[in-house]
């Protein structure tokens, strides 16, 4: 049907609850769109189809490099040849060192074709020394058969590391690598003693496209076995709520990284399963790249906007006064997808007041919920909603089971063909994975927007997993919690981490903002500034003034002077804190915490 609101082609939520015992499962009544058993099949269609149509796009030195659907077709076939003509399956996995770019995508797609799994990286496991411990975890892991790179003298070092002796590597850029490299170029000469409709035929929906890592936020990272089912499906559930998406070809202008399943698998399958284009945006929503995100937005402008809500937040403050980005941004838009967080109120009103102003009438504004483990859309919510918070509700073809808890916060499990069926060459993680019912155990927690209207959805409520109990048996919700100090604290920390566990009270560990900490007097590990010391005191304490009892209530905090240690896997590839980690490599300032006598401490 065509929403007033949005002229967009929608399905409303319609959404099934029964009762299993004390559970509760919702499904979707909507049924699920016909699957295509793997991504070289969507290629084919829109190569025949639209075969001028450009697929793929990204800045170079003369301007823009454009590879139409014909074009991607005939790369991806080469690439398909030349890789099966080295006796190469789905056990010898490619490596990808570097980030998004085109050959990057020609060669994930033409690995998929010959059914050579391949293991997208984050772009720093290999620029930054220091994290160099991920890489060649990862590397240990796979013992992979050829690692690409857009520039070999770039990641040389990276490159001389012994896990990568004896493998081949291949780049875009040959000079300057440390041992002989292949050019990408000589894969796209494929190879002729090679039939690449022989080879595709060797595929199926059980075949294996990539093996993406998680960021290693509670754990080291896993490897999740992503298959042609799990990403087809995941496009036919989206598109038969969707249907817009096929009334005419979608446009993104994405800096999002491919090692992540949102950017990698959600968006540019997005736009091959819709004939669509993906512009690679080379900017970030960083102070040092945001620039090339608004000149790559005016010059080549998308139908759908995929971002974290940071990302939202500075284009909204750009737009403010660079009327020719907001024209260009909203010129065409049909859909603002935000993931990651909640986007802040205040971004979403503007963005529909500048919406109206531009175009006189508003996107469809939504979320989603889903994992890398759900290949990833699970929940997603896909009419318009005027509100922030909400990631939606079952996709067709999955059903989520909710246990709630005494105060309705749900813990939130999930099946459906999207849903993978193990970690890489890990039995005992696979198994831990399932519950009995063979339902995945993500964690997470959601709530219900009205428990009387199933079809308003589900909000997001943090991570059961990091939640815990005090002395008192009181159970800590930390990843909500941690949210509210986030808030409360805001402009004066980077980040906050929830500690407590057994212990007879709720503590913070704070990473300050660099510019609030004012002198430099630090004591073993820890920030003694009376100042900054005094502003967070007050915050928390009104926070606490509002706390209903010991499970959210913080009464004591501790500055810590280091931030998080990439080298030492405090912080993952996505940003986020790896609270066990932290725990370990700082229990002296755990306990210190605790210390009532210690000068660094915050009482409240």
């Amino acid at each position: 049907m065509i929403d007033q609101q949005t002229g967009l082609n929608l399905v409303p939520h319609s959404v099934d609850l029964s009762r299993h015992g004390g559970d509760l499962v919702l499904s979707s009544k909507i049924p699920l769109a016909p699957v295509v058993d793997r991504t070289a099949d969507w290629l084919h269609y829109w190569a025949a189809k639209t075969p001028d149509q450009v697929f793929l796009a990204e800045r170079s030195e003369t301007g823009w490099r454009d590879v139409t659907f014909k074009q991607a077709l005939a790369a991806v076939r080469a690439i398909a040849t030349s890789l099966r003509a080295r006796n190469m399956g789905q056990e010898t996995p490619i490596v990808i060192l570097s980030g998004n770019s085109v050959n990057h995508a020609l060669l994930s797609y033409g690995a998929q074709y010959a059914g050579v799994p391949t293991v997208p990286l984050a772009e720093q496991y290999s620029l930054i020394t220091e994290a160099h411990g991920r890489l060649i975890y990862v590397l240990d892991k796979v013992r992979p058969k050829m690692a690409y790179t857009d520039d070999a003298e770039v990641y040389a070092s990276a490159l001389a590391l012994p896990q990568l002796q004896g493998v081949e590597i291949v780049a875009t850029q040959t000079e300057g690598g440390p041992s002989a490299v292949t050019s990408f170029a000589s894969l796209l000469e494929g190879d002729s003693s090679q039939d690449a409709d022989a080879i595709l035929a060797t595929t199926g929906p059980d075949t294996v496209a990539k093996i993406l890592f998680t960021s290693g936020s509670s754990s080291d990272p896993k490897g999740v076995l992503t298959t042609q089912r799990m990403m087809c499906t995941n496009q036919s559930q989206m598109a038969s709520v969707l249907p817009f998406l096929k009334d005419q070809a979608p446009r993104i202008c994405d800096w999002l990284p491919w090692n992540h399943v949102f950017g990698g698998s959600h968006n540019t399958n997005m736009m091959l399963a819709n004939g669509g284009t993906l512009v690679i945006d080379d900017g970030k929503p960083t102070k040092k790249l945001f620039e090339r995100t608004v000149r790559n937005i005016i010059e080549r402008p998308g139908t759908l906007s995929f971002n974290v809500p940071v990302g939202f937040s500075m284009l909204v403050h750009e737009m403010e006064t660079n009327i020719e980005l907001r024209k260009a941004y909203f010129g065409d838009l049909d859909l603002i997808f935000y993931a990651g967080a909640s986007l802040p109120q205040d971004v979403w009103s503007r963005l529909e007041e500048m919406a109206m102003e531009v175009r006189g009438r508003l996107p469809l504004m939504i979320s989603s919920w889903g994992m890398t483990e759900t290949a990833p859309a699970t929940l997603m919510v896909h009419e318009p909603i005027g509100r922030s918070g909400v990631v939606g509700v079952p996709l067709p073809g999955t059903e989520i089971k909710l246990t709630p808890d005494d105060e309705m916060r749900c813990e939130l499990r999930v099946k459906g063909p999207n849903v993978m069926q193990g970690y890489f060459e890990d039995q005992a993680k696979t198994a831990e994975a399932f519950d009995d019912e063979g339902y995945l155990i993500t964690g997470d927690a959601v709530r219900f927007v009205d428990a009387e209207d199933p079809n308003r959805g589900l909000a997001f409520d943090g991570r059961v997993s990091e939640d815990f109990k005090l002395l008192t048996g009181t159970w800590v919700q930390a990843g909500k919690l941690r949210l509210d100090a986030l808030d409360a604290l805001r402009g004066l920390v980077q980040d906050v981490m929830i500690c407590g566990h057994d212990r007879d009270a709720i503590g913070l560990f704070i990473f300050p903002r660099p510019e609030q900490v004012h002198g430099d007097n630090t004591s073993e590990g820890a920030v003694i500034d009376p100042i900054l010391q005094s502003q967070i005191e007050n915050r928390l304490g009104e926070m606490a003034k509002a706390a209903s009892g010991s499970a959210k209530r913080i009464s004591r905090a501790i500055i810590l002077a280091e931030p998080p240690s990439l080298k030492d896997s405090e912080i993952t590839d996505k940003g986020s804190l790896n609270p066990r980690k932290i725990m370990t490599r700082r229990s002296d300032l755990l306990e210190r915490l605790y210390d009532n006598e210690d000068p660094a401490l915050i009482r409240v």
